[in-house]
């Protein structure tokens, strides 16, 4: 086990030893991935040891780890502000939908299965097992594991052999702290009707309470604080304020406005917003862009005029290429390309361009074949064994570098590939087409490389791109909530709840 580290705060030093303490939501998106990597900051500043835990994620944005597993990203984004590489430990149930009834189970990092709810439901106690095992592993590595829950520990229909919030912090007796949005409206009944339906064994193990998102004078908040502290006999921890224009990837939740930075030329960026897009934080770089007015199109939605189109990626790529011709979206594409835009597939966007998808083996869903976009000469067939790295390469634009991550089930053939859209130390990946209006590739992360976007930018029409420094702007943004866990929540008690 790892030797304690000492912190010293206002009175005696506190002995940190491996000690976890979970964070849960009244609801999700309250903030729980976001306070949570404010947390790790804050210890890791202080120089203790400490790693990020999700025992059960839902969501279709992922990242490959070192050890070449699959984990949610927002885990991703909590090791970076611990200062660690991701690994399967720290998220070691991740369900991807493909479905409204049914996801891909992964487990460490693996896909093991597609399951339905009801028969997830009787693969629990084994997806514990994991849950449980990955727990031990860092216990014995590091001082401090700071978990997330998942959505709420209120959901009535979920109790029974839950595992990714009060089961998982019964079952290793671990302090929780309660977080709730108050932009969104409804704190203190969230609070109060969330504490209510707990048991009361799981009420005693709530630590506290953390107010998310507060915008407005505080004085006039105080009174419900001091009403909430009294009703339910738990202490407020902190009321952290709303950050504007803080950016940490989001879990799944898609923006609802359109992003336009600029006062300048802008480059105009579209991204269909499909049902099971998958990986949309390829786009974060393209929102935070200075010279790029983006937005995703939503169902019923027209496309309007664009200088860029990007299909994303997809869980279900048969599925969603069925929606998108739905909503009158490939006529769109086809018009937007015979009037010269530019457009870009990635992963399942970059299997759609192509003449056909096979599923023979029901990879994602029923089994058969669809009539791809027809804009490139190839055809992909899906795969029971997925393609999980992270890579480096250039960039055909420009030979610049480029650098990403790779998480595909298929296999792509065709007269196509003979001119490749990224070169990967000698393995080619995607296809260009004759006449350079179209890009396919499966990276993920394009936009991250700065010269790489820089050199799709241009090519796709802005003149003089200035395309800032991605991976500096999110560690400015866990800096940002770091800055704030730490001026506005109580953190010696905090401190006293991870004390070995």
């Amino acid at each position: 086990m790892a030797a304690p580290r000492f912190c010293f705060g206002q009175g005696e030093p506190l002995i940190l030893a491996a000690k976890t303490l979970m964070i849960q939501g009244t609801t999700s998106d309250a903030g729980k991935s976001t306070l949570v990597a404010g947390l790790c900051r804050v210890l890791q500043r202080r120089g203790i040891k400490v790693v990020p835990f999700k025992p059960q994620n839902m969501a279709l944005n992922s990242a490959v780890t070192l050890d070449g597993g699959e984990i949610g990203r927002a885990q991703a984004v909590q090791a970076q502000a611990c200062g660690l590489e991701p690994h399967t430990d720290m998220n070691p149930v991740l369900l991807k939908p493909n479905s409204d009834k049914g996801s891909q189970i992964i487990i460490h990092g693996t896909a093991v299965a597609e399951m339905e709810a009801a028969a997830y439901h009787d693969f629990k106690p084994r997806a514990m097992e994991a849950v449980l095992a990955s727990h031990e592993r860092l216990k014995q590595q590091y001082d401090v594991i700071l978990v997330e829950g998942a959505g709420s520990p209120a959901e009535i229909n979920l109790r029974e052999g839950d595992i990714a919030n009060m089961g998982f912090a019964e079952a290793v007796d671990c302090p929780v702290i309660l977080i709730a949005d108050i932009n969104r409206g409804g704190v203190f009944a969230h609070l109060v009707g969330t504490l209510a339906l707990l048991s009361e064994s799981e009420q005693a193990r709530v630590a506290g309470m953390v107010i998310n998102r507060f915008r407005g004078d505080i004085d006039l908040l105080t009174p419900g604080i001091d009403w909430l502290d009294g009703h339910t006999r738990k202490p407020t921890l902190g009321v952290l304020p709303y950050l504007h224009g803080l950016h940490i990837e989001a879990e799944d939740a898609l923006s609802h406005e359109g992003v336009s930075n600029a006062a300048g030329p802008v480059l105009r960026v579209v991204v269909p917003a499909m049902p099971r897009i998958s990986n949309h934080t390829d786009f974060d770089p393209l929102r935070l862009h200075e010279q790029v007015d983006f937005r995703f199109v939503r169902a019923g939605q027209a496309i309007p005029a664009a200088d860029l189109i990007i299909l994303p990626g997809s869980k279900s790529v048969r599925a969603d290429l069925a929606w998108l011709r739905e909503q009158g979206w490939a006529e769109a594409i086809d018009r937007h390309l015979r009037y010269g835009g530019k457009l870009i597939g990635i992963c399942g966007g970059y299997q759609m361009l192509g003449d056909a998808i096979h599923d023979p083996r029901g990879i994602e869903g029923a089994s058969g074949s669809s009539d791809g976009l027809g804009l490139l000469a190839m055809s992909t067939t899906l795969a029971a064994q997925k393609q999980l790295r992270n890579v480096e390469g250039r960039l055909w634009l420009a030979e610049v570098p480029v650098s990403g991550y790779e998480i595909h089930a298929g296999v792509t053939c065709g007269a196509a590939l003979a001119r490749p859209a990224v070169n990967l130390g000698g393995r080619p990946d995607g296809a260009v087409s004759d006449d350079q209006q179209i890009v396919g590739t499966y990276l993920h992360g394009l936009f991250e490389s700065r010269q790489a976007c820089d050199a799709l930018l241009q090519w796709a029409g802005l003149s003089a791109p200035r395309t800032r420094d991605y991976h500096a702007l999110r560690e400015a943004g866990i800096d940002r909530v770091a800055d704030a866990v730490a001026a506005h929540l109580d953190m010696k008690t905090i401190l006293k709840l991870v004390e070995g």
